[in-house]
This record gives structure tokens, sequence and C-alpha cells, in this order.
């Protein structure tokens, strides 16, 4: 089996499936490491892969603008994949890798994707010093010494018609999701390890078909590994990174089920980095308007509400089209938010058919 067909076949298929969850993530992972609460994370080496694990990734998003006020919105991710839990090397890979790029603007919405074995150094992660990359795509810490490695980052992708080169600086801690980076996604306790970098300001340029873009803004790294995050009837997320003007932010999603509730779960970040999670049900999501999306009726509008946060805001896409047809396709792009909060975020919403 080929690299692409391995990844493709193992746990990132395309569509929903009653009997794994989406994309895979909740079939049955024998052998591999299940994730615990009250985890103890070690850094630098927790930034670097956990091959013990089937799934993982890297995954940042930007929301920025030019000198004109033009919003856009950059998408960097790295996936990998475990064949087996057992060590293996070269053309017999263990680990299988995927790097996903967009960038969105107002009228146009582009995306590229990388497929890549493990063990040939075509894609990897390194802890220390922390680099993660596919192909010429790189995140690469540009920390002092003693500095956490995720503080200071270089970012780079490039697909057919786009590409960013972009610098980016921490000035907040990394947030620990769920109970202490022990995040549940279901009812029945299907979890990850999952922390995040949200404070990230961002300079840079972007390349579009017209010509380069000098931007600024700012960006939110996600990461998160796990073995079967899903429950095997959970068939899609709706996702949202929002950081609101008064320097807060929010992380929120909803785990959407065939045969069950759909399942919530959020983290209110105040500006000096102070965490509070909320549990399921706290978060209610509310899809507002729907739009034709490559052929799908995806809602791009929704209503969001932490009560105990007086959290009552409208998010609205920068460009509904924001689909990312890669070989499990989602809908991905930034959201501008209105209401009792003012801000900008992104949103990912996957398993819509």
């Amino acid at each position: 089996m080929n690299g692409k067909a391995g990844l493709l076949v193992l746990c990132l298929m395309a569509g929903p499936a009653l009997s794994q969850g989406f994309a895979g993530l909740g079939s049955n992972a024998d052998g591999f490491a299940a994730p615990a609460p009250n985890p103890v994370f070690s850094f630098p080496a927790d930034h670097g892969s956990h091959p013990e694990y089937r799934i993982e990734w890297w995954y940042l998003t930007a929301t920025l603008s030019d000198a004109a006020g033009q919003e856009y919105g950059i998408q960097w991710t790295l996936f990998r994949s475990g064949l087996s839990p057992e060590e293996a090397s070269g053309w017999t890979p263990a680990q299988l890798w995927m790097g996903h790029a967009g960038l969105t603007t107002e009228t146009a919405h582009f995306h590229a994707e990388r497929l890549a074995r493990g063990g040939i150094g075509q894609a990897g992660v390194t802890a220390a010093p922390f680099e993660a990359w596919i192909d010429d795509w790189a995140m690469m810490s540009t920390a002092s010494e003693g500095a956490d490695a995720l503080s200071t980052l270089d970012l780079t992708a490039r697909g057919a018609e786009f590409s960013y080169d972009l610098a980016l600086e921490a000035t907040g801690p990394l947030i620990f999701q769920g109970a202490g980076g022990y995040s549940v996604k279901s009812a029945d306790g299907r979890s990850s390890y999952y922390y995040s970098q949200p404070f990230y300001q961002v300079t840079g340029t972007l390349t579009l078909p017209d010509g380069p873009v000098e931007v600024t803004g700012n960006a939110w790294l996600d990461r998160e590994w796990s073995s079967q995050p899903l429950s095997a009837d959970q068939t899609g997320w709706d996702w949202f990174s929002i950081r609101f003007e008064s320097g807060a932010r929010l992380m929120g999603f909803a785990l959407r089920s065939a045969i069950r509730p759909t399942y919530t779960s959020a983290t209110w970040i105040a500006p000096d980095g102070t965490t509070t999670a909320y549990p399921d049900g706290a978060l209610v999501l509310t899809p507002l308007r729907n739009r034709a999306v490559a052929g799908r009726d995806m809602p791009t509008e929704w209503r969001v509400e932490l009560a105990d946060r007086d959290v009552d805001i409208r998010t609205t896409a920068l460009n509904p089209q924001s689909w990312m047809g890669t070989s499990f396709p989602y809908w991905e792009g930034p959201i501008r938010v209105t209401g009792s909060h003012e801000g900008r975020g992104y949103l990912e919403m996957t398993g819509y058919e």
C-alpha cells in the first residue's frame, strides 16, 4: 500500500461512517495508547510527536488585515497518522503525514494539500529545536534560549495560487483545554490531550494572484493527540476559536452524533491567560443561516451563547465558500463576531453531506 492510499484508508476516510465516526476517528485503536485524566505535560518534548498515539496534529489559524483594512485568514495544519504502534522506517513507514494550507479573502478561498511518508525526511516534527514540516512547508521555532519553543515561530506554506511567510510572537501563556489538557469529546468518555497557544501576534506577507500583501493580525495554535478521540456514532463537529476585542478568548466545539445528543465543550480564556473550562451543555450553538457550499447545505452563520460569561454573539463567515476540498473535505475559514462581544475568529465544520 503506498503512502497516499494508506493515509486515506487508515483514518482519514472521506465522509462520516456510523461504525467509525467522522473520518475514521471513532474506529478501534487497539495497541495504541489512550489519554488518561490528570496529564503531566513536559516541554519541549510534548511539542514534538507522540507515535504511541494514533492521531496527532499541529493546527494554526490566523485572522489578518492589510494596511487598507482588508481582512484575510490563513490555516496551516500538519496531521500525523500512525499505521501501527510499532516502530518502522524508510519505505515501510509507521507514520503517515498530511499537510493542509488555506488562504481566505472576502472573495476567494485557496487551499493546498501535501501527503508524505514518515521515515524518509519528507515530513516530520522535532521537539528541540522545534520544527514541523512537510516538503517545503514549515513551522519553525525562532525562540531564544530558555523561552518556550512555541513562543516565536516562522510559518511558511504555498499552493498553486498562493503562499504566505509569517512571523508569530506569543504574548501570553500556553492554555490547557478541558481538565488541565485532558479534553473529553463524548458522553462515553472519548478524549484527547489538547493544549493551545492563542496569544500570537502576526506580521508577514501573503502572496495572492494579484501580488504580495503585507499583513498583521493574530493567530491561534492547537496541539492535540489521541488514538480514538470520537465515539463511533459521532459524525462531525463545529469548532470555534474566537478572540474578543476585550482580549478574552473563547474555544468551543459541538460534536454531532447520529443517535445521541450533541456533545459540547468550551474554555473561557481571560486576557491574562486564566482559564475556565465548561462542561457539556454550557455552550449553546445555534445555526442561523445556511448556504450552498460545494454541493452541501451548511450553516455559515451561528449564534454562540455561553451564559456564565454573558456571551450572546452572532458569527458570520468572511467568505461563506471557505471549502477545503482535500482528501477528507471540510469547511474552514475566518469569522466576524458581533453582539454582546465583538471580535474575530475561526470556524471549522466537518461531516456535512
